[in-house]
């Protein structure tokens, strides 16, 4: 498991994210707490460790793509990618403002390194999926070809695990044994109006994922070597026989409202922002 920066570091910039992400808040005065907090170590390997990027060249074309599904939890994503370098942290205080790249659900034509619009909740995997095909056609013409040079990452709130569209999608990607796609669940278990499993159950989630055809693992969401070397097993896929490849997806088991008490585990605070005092 290759880990580009020691653990110790990444503890400090999931820290640092995190007080960005309460800045951010206070200052829009509108937007979603619980899920950006709990998508910030998940957010940190990636940017900090696992995508191949260039943020200073965001349309370099061997890029990895990462597609943002819940985009209600874009304070954690600009945060990171600001720490990546993709643009000034002096810019995450615009959040929300009129006119600013960083609108309340990212917006692929304001900010570089976006590579998808997001906000209706489910579309994110069917985007994911179209640009993963896309790819296969452009880069190979022979389904069965090896040739992969890229990795598609998409990442989801287990609440949208709830839209039929989804499904839709995990069936045709599980049927085109679409081996660099990696999905990654953040399972925090609320959604805006309760917990996940008191609006419409999702268990055995695990289970069903295997079933569409998907290799599926499970880990702790906030624990950087879990994360990272879950990542490295799913890139492992795109080397066995065709007929063996599939997509992974990744249950990232996590905390809402990760690192302040006050807001950890607590639905409420799914659309609901800290105040200055």
């Amino acid at each position: 498991m290759e880990i580009k920066n020691k653990v110790e570091d990444l503890e400090k910039s999931a820290k640092v994210i995190r007080e960005e992400i309460i800045k951010m808040l206070i200052q829009a005065g509108s937007g979603h707490t619980a899920g950006p907090l709990s998508m910030v170590e998940i957010l940190v390997s990636l940017y900090l460790n696992i995508l191949k990027q260039d943020p200073q060249n965001p349309d370099w074309a061997e890029r990895d793509r990462l597609i943002l599904s819940h985009g209600h939890v874009c304070p954690a994503l600009y945060a990171v990618m600001a720490e990546a370098g993709y643009f000034s942290k002096t810019e995450l205080q615009e959040l929300r403002k009129f006119g600013s790249p960083l609108q309340g659900h990212p917006h692929r034509e304001w900010l570089k390194g976006i590579e998808t619009s997001s906000g209706p909740l489910g579309s994110g995997l069917s985007q994911a999926v179209g640009m993963v095909l896309a790819d296969r056609i452009n880069t190979f013409p022979g389904l069965d070809s090896k040739k992969v040079n890229k990795f598609f990452y998409c990442l989801m709130s287990d609440g949208e695990m709830q839209e039929g569209q989804v499904w839709e999608a995990l069936m045709l990607a599980g049927k085109e044994k679409l081996a660099n796609l990696i999905v990654i669940i953040d399972r925090n278990n609320i959604q805006i109006s309760g917990p996940t499993e008191k609006i419409i159950p999702l268990e055995p989630l695990r289970d069903k994922l295997e079933a569409f055809n998907w290799q599926v693992l499970e880990i702790d969401g906030h624990n950087f070597e879990q994360i990272i070397g879950a990542v490295e097993t799913a890139k492992k896929v795109i080397n066995l026989p065709f007929e063996e490849n599939k997509p992974t997806v990744i249950i990232a088991h996590t905390t809402p409202g990760k690192g302040f008490p006050e807001f950890e585990n607590d639905y409420r605070w799914h659309g609901k922002v800290p105040s200055a005092n």
